[in-house]
């Protein structure tokens, strides 16, 4: 014993009663560690526990036999001799028979059943020997439920050996099968593979017979579905063990269905649905319809709400291994079909559905064989279900598809699968199908009607079906297409007037004109089974000769009919109907020309004539349109799919025919102005057809450059407005269609470089930019014109790699260095007010310079932060410039630069490139009269330093621009963490607080007061642009530099700061810094509204009381409508919360009152509806705070039940409910 003393000492903490199970799983893990080492042997391990395996202490012995279990599951990858493993296997064999220590026996017998052959593994002796003692020891169903679970609660989870020895890990131990119960002792018999030839076969189905038999346990039926799974694959022989009890199996298994999983009041749904939900995903249990990754996610992603998801789960799983268990074996057959077929009787539609799909899963796995003598009734039992009473429903947008479209009850939809897999499998099944009369009938009747409106409802529904038939009858194979040719098709071209024989020689002759009517029931019928007949013909092109096509019955009367059908469906797209919103004739004409265009070229159905006519037809409905209607949006859709189709053979006849047709066309409009298409349409038209492949949308490309830059010249140089209005148009079509699609197929980086560098290039050629007289001309389209511009070029900079950006930020400098309206001067960092001033006045030269630094501007914007800036001093000295005359996208650019720009740069020549420092060191004094390097007054909240700013020496209005440039600077730095914003923030914080008693008196003449509360009115609008996401610069799509939680750490800095100052200002109504204290709050409305909920709840105690004094000063002023309405949201989410609710508890009734007054907020709809919303939270709250105001509040819900918006009124009488209701509630304390 003196060697074992250091390990024996883990063996008595697990034996002992006083161990906790963390403990006995340490000790678990250290034994295991040291057998793995070779410490010691697995037989002196035994040895020296010998006496806890066999005394009789039946808590040590059951413990004792557990650990040994226990350990040998760790060891399943260590080597063991044979001699050893059958010892341990009649050791534990012996043990089933002793009911005190069976949870040790049970998972040793596991353990060593699911061993490899490579470490060692049981025989098939003892594995038989393992069975026989589990039939003869233990009687499962002897026991109720409460007293399984109390018996057998000592075993440990057995569940993982079902996953072990199909390969997988232990993964989740504990989860899914604990507490141990029936499952636990069923799974035993799943990993014991014994060879068909046992002669205790019978008694091993027979025990499993009696084992399973009545069992209702969710749990426990999960594994007993599977075990009957496994009987099937160990004994199909039709003479084996299993034929002789199938029907005794089966009486019992049919008593389940059909299965529906409800759980018992007070359990973990939740829990349990993930662990059977995580069970079956990572398990290869299931063979077929295996429920894996993929199907769970598809399941989720159906139309099912989510709701309906989380509660059905469970039963879509065990439905799915039922299901299995029902096809195991083909000795069910004679048992289950009939049942199934029973079923399909049921009131219930979750049983007809249930039952149709177990149909589906049992005509797969049985055999057309078994299948056959069943054929009858199988169609019976469909036709019933999808014609006879269908139960299909017309879907909101029927209309787009001739009014036909319609969404399938659950149970129409399993009888389709069901004879789809019939047909599949049992070819001969569709002589019934074509044969019926009712069909038949069904068919002759076609001609009574002439338009779809004509057709009732029930008839409608069964055309829908009937197509649906078809479609199914023809698809799977040519031979079933020639026979529901034969059957259907010359029945349908005689409704139309035309014979399948002479069909060239009809009425649609080149000198014959068509009917007035047509039969659109008819042609409906054709286009499903042309579709049907493409269907096939895609499926067999590229394995089948285009003489074996030619073969085809179905083929020849195709190929005879193609004429006559292509007029007909052309005669239907120029039918006065054309023009109405939407017609079915117009729809199955422009369907039924995209199917015959879209058949495969070896079958030769439409010549390449044939083909043109069609595409030709189209290309004059597309280009005839002066509107989007109906027919050409569809039209135009069938283009697209039929050059996807052509793109998948791109040296095919048809594909040439389409590029020279289509492609050419469409894009030969767009830089042509004598089409009477409008421009809009054109470019529609032309990005879907160049989308239908690569080659097509570089041509798109080329012609929209073109365009872009011919329309700029005529713009630019001769002021033309109609080129300006033209311009965005196309610009629009490049941002938001072509260059995204480039970006999603990527490597194509020249089609933005390019754009960008024609852009500039077309600039600097133009001699002149005639910018005064094209503001003039197209008036607030001018700015459009110029927004347009922007984003166009910010898009292609931002799509370009470090190299590309360099190369046109280098070309846009130039462009800007040449220009005589520019003067940069690289000596002075420092902004004077006299060069502010020469550019105050407007003239055609400052709209140029605002236009070229706009463009300049954009650039900037959507640069890298690893692309280097030339002379980026002379730059900045641009925006600065630029901002203080009042122009934002320089302020965009400044935030941009000081968001990207490396805080240093190591190498040669490092002088000369612009860092971060250098930025801000040129920054500063001009905004604040401060250097970077200069120290900071730190006052923690308690005071600012007025005298940092230089507004005395700016007029008002720059002094407003330079709030404007503090935000987007401070939004940049705030975005990468720098610790310069501070200073930024204290600056806006003066500006916000600054009032006339700051300003010099020299100045005081000058200063109106309107303009002194609009520069604090920005100053505090300011932290709305810092906090707030931004679509137009400082974004993920232009590269910003962002630190994770950036807002939540600027929101607990700032935080103390306005607390402090909130505090000092004066409340006083008639204080001349009452006005300072209603920007603060307007500052903290921001703050707190572009902050996440989250930060705000941690500190909500704090926050809410300033809130409400927010909120109550704000709605003082209706110009505040919009920062009241993010106030109000914000005080939304955190009575929604159980934090923000403690802080609210002690505010309950300043809370209430204020929400009361907003009720009746008369501006603002949004506001008395999340007032409302607010109040029926607030009854959440504890009773003794809230019951006090409840008059109140129905008296305040009763004036809204008045309110002109029906949405407000809606909320009124929610809340009136919910405060009528709390008189009855116990008290809350």
């Amino acid at each position: 014993m003196g060697e074992s003393v250091p390990w024996i000492k883990y063996i008595e903490l697990y034996v002992s009663s006083t161990a906790t199970p963390s403990e006995q799983a340490a000790s678990v893990d250290e034994v295991a560690t040291l057998l793995k080492k070779g410490i010691f042997s697995l037989e002196t391990l035994v040895k020296e526990m010998e006496m806890y395996l066999t005394t009789t202490d039946s808590i040590v012995r059951s413990r004792g036999n557990l650990l040994l279990a226990e350990l040998l599951d760790k060891l399943a990858s260590k080597p063991l001799s044979s001699s050893s493993i059958h010892s341990l296997v009649g050791f534990f064999t012996e043990r089933l028979a002793d009911w005190k220590a069976l949870r040790g026996a049970l998972v040793g017998c596991l353990a060593l059943l699911r061993r490899t052959a490579d470490v060692g593994n049981v025989t098939d002796s003892d594995a038989k020997a393992v069975a026989d003692s589990y039939l003869q020891n233990l009687q499962v169903q002897s026991f109720g439920q409460h007293d399984r679970k109390v018996s057998l609660a000592k075993l440990s989870t057995l569940g993982m050996l079902i996953k072990s020895l199909s390969g997988c890990n232990r993964g989740f131990d504990g989860g899914f099968l604990k507490p141990c119960r029936l499952k636990d002792t069923n799974e035993v018999l799943l990993h014991v593979k014994f060879p068909s030839s046992l002669t205790k076969g019978d008694n091993l189905v027979y025990g499993i017979c009696e084992a399973v038999d009545g069992e209702k346990d969710p749990e426990c039926l999960f594994l007993v579905f599977h075990i009957v799974e496994c009987l099937g694959q160990i004994y199909p022989d039709p003479s084996g063990p299993l034929a002789n009890y199938a029907e005794d199996m089966f009486e019992i298994l049919g008593s389940y269905f059909p299965i529906h999983f409800t759980h018992p009041n007070g359990e973990d749904d939740d829990t349990k649905r993930e662990e059977l939900s995580r069970a079956l995903m990572v398990s290869n249990l299931f063979h077929g319809t295996m429920w894996s990754q993929p199907k769970l996610k598809l399941l989720k992603q159906s139309a099912l709400p989510e709701d309906v998801y989380k509660e059905n789960l469970d039963t879509y799983l065990y439905s799915d291994v039922f299901q299995l268990s029902f096809a195991s074996t083909p000795l069910f057959e004679p048992f289950s079909i009939p049942l199934l077929l029973e079923k399909l009787s049921s009131s219930l539609p979750s049983t007809k559905v249930e039952s149709f799909k177990y149909l589906s899963y049992c005509t797969l796995k049985y055999g057309p064989e078994r299948m056959a003598s069943h054929a009858e009734v199988l169609w019976s039992s469909v036709k019933y279900a999808i014609y006879m009473s269908p139960q299909c429903t017309p879907t909101k947008d029927s209309e787009l598809f001739g009014g036909m479209g319609f969404k399938d009850s659950d149970v129409m939809m399993q009888a389709f699968v069901l004879l789809q897999e019939v047909i599949q499998q049992y070819g001969d099944f569709i002589s019934l199908v074509l044969g019926d009369n009712d069909i038949n009938a069904f068919l002759n009747s076609l001609n009574q009607y002439n338009e779809m409106d004509d057709i009732p409802s029930l008839a409608k529904q069964r055309l829908h079906v009937v197509g649906h038939i078809l479609s199914i009858c023809a698809k799977p194979s040519p031979a079933l297409c020639n026979k529901v040719f034969n059957s259907c098709f010359p029945l349908l071209m005689e409704s139309l007037g035309l014979s399948v024989e002479k069909s060239i020689n009809g009425y649609l002759d080149e000198d014959c004109s068509p009917p007035a009517k047509f039969n659109l029931a008819a042609i409906y019928l054709c286009t499903e089974l042309l579709a049907a007949c493409r269907y096939v013909a895609v499926s067999l092109d590229s394995s089948t000769p285009a003489l074996e096509f030619s073969q085809q019955t179905w083929s020849t009367m195709l190929n005879n009919s193609c004429k006559p059908l292509v007029k007909t469906f052309f005669s239907l797209l120029r039918s006065t109907e054309a023009d109405q919103r939407a017609s079915s004739g117009v729809y199955f004409g422009v369907k039924g020309l995209e199917i015959l265009a879209t058949f495969p070229e070896s079958f030769l159905l439409a010549s390449n004539s044939l083909y043109d006519n069609i595409l030709s037809e189209f290309v004059r409905t597309v280009t005839s349109g002066s509107h989007e209607t109906f027919l050409w949006t569809l039209t135009l859709k069938a283009l697209t799919e039929i050059g996807l189709f052509a793109n998948k053979h791109p040296e095919s006849a048809k594909s040439v025919i389409f590029e020279k047709i289509v492609v050419e066309k469409f894009v030969s409009l767009i830089p042509s102005g004598e089409s009477t298409m409008p421009s809009s349409l054109k470019l529609k038209a032309a990005f879907e057809i160049g989308g239908t492949r690569k080659e097509f949308m570089f041509k798109v490309v080329h012609a929209l450059s073109a365009a872009i830059y011919t329309n700029f010249s005529a713009a630019y140089d001769e002021g033309n407005h109609e080129s300006g209005k033209l311009m965005i148009q196309l610009l629009d079509t490049y941002t938001e269609k072509v260059l995204p699609w480039f970006l999603k197929i990527g490597g194509f980086e020249e089609i933005p470089l390019n754009f960008a560098l024609g852009i500039w290039e077309k600039i600097e050629h133009t001699m002149y930019l005639n910018l005064s007289a094209l503001e003039i001309a197209m008036g607030a389209g001018y700015k459009d014109l110029l927004s347009a511009i922007m984003t166009a070029m910010k898009k292609a900079v931002g799509s370009c790699s470090k190299e590309s950006q360099e190369i046109i930020i280098n070309k846009a400098f130039g462009v800007l260095s040449s220009s005589t309206s520019f003067g940069f001067e690289s000596g002075s960092s420092l902004v004077k007010e006299e060069d502010v001033k020469q550019n105050l006045n407007p003239s055609d030269s400052s709209c140029k310079h605002e236009w070229l630094t706009s463009l300049f501007a954009s650039v900037i914007i959507a640069l890298r932060p690893q692309t280097s800036i030339p002379n980026g001093k002379m730059i900045i000295q641009l925006f600065i410039k630029s901002l203080l005359n009042g122009h934002v996208p320089s302020a965009h650019a400044l935030g941009s630069l000081v968001n990207k720009l490396p805080l240093e740069i190591n190498g040669m020549n490092c002088s000369e490139n612009l860092t971060l420092n250098k930025a801000l060191d040129m920054i500063s004094p001009t905004f604040t009269g401060i250097s970077h390097h200069d120290k900071v007054s730190q006052n923690n909240g308690s005071g600012v330093d007025f005298s940092s700013l230089r507004l005395n020496t700016l007029r008002m209005q720059s002094g407003i621009n330079t709030a404007i440039g503090l935000a987007w600077i401070g939004k940049g730095l705030l975005m990468r963490g720098h610790e310069k914003v501070k200073d930024i923030t204290m600056a806006l914080l003066s500006l916000l607080m600054l009032d006339r008693e700051g300003v010099d008196s020299k100045e005081l003449q000058i200063i109106d007061v309107e303009d002194m509360h609009q520069l604090r009115t920005t100053a505090a609008d300011a932290f709305h642009i810092i906090m707030s996401d931004s679509g137009e610069c400082l974004n993920r799509a232009y590269h910003a530099t962002i630190r994770p939680l950036y807002k939540q750490r600027f929101f607990s800095t700032i935080m103390p700061i306005f607390l402090s100052l909130l505090i000092k200002s004066d409340a006083s109504l008639v204080s001349p810094t009452y006005t300072s204290r209603s920007m603060l709050y307007r500052a903290f409305a921001h703050v707190v509204s572009d902050t996440p909920l989250i930060a705000v709840l941690a500190e909500s105690k704090k926050i809410v009381p300033i809130l409400l004094e927010c909120l109550s000063v704000l709605s003082k002023d209706v110009a505040n409508k919009d920062i009241i309405y993010n106030v109000l949201l914000v005080i939304s989410g955190i009575l929604l919360e159980k934090n923000g609710q403690e802080a609210a508890v002690e505010n309950a009734p300043i809370i209430i009152n204020l929400l009361i007054d907003l009720t009746t907020f008369q501006h603002m709809m949004a506001i008395r509806e999340t007032a409302i919303q607010c109040l029926v939270a607030m009854t959440e709250l504890p009773y003794t705070r809230i019951y006090p105001l409840r008059t109140k509040v129905l008296q305040a819900t009763s004036k809204a039940l008045d309110d002109p918006k029906r949405i407000v009124r809606q909320e009124a009488v929610r809340c009136r409910q919910s405060w009528a209701s709390i008189a009855s509630r116990t008290l809350r304390f």
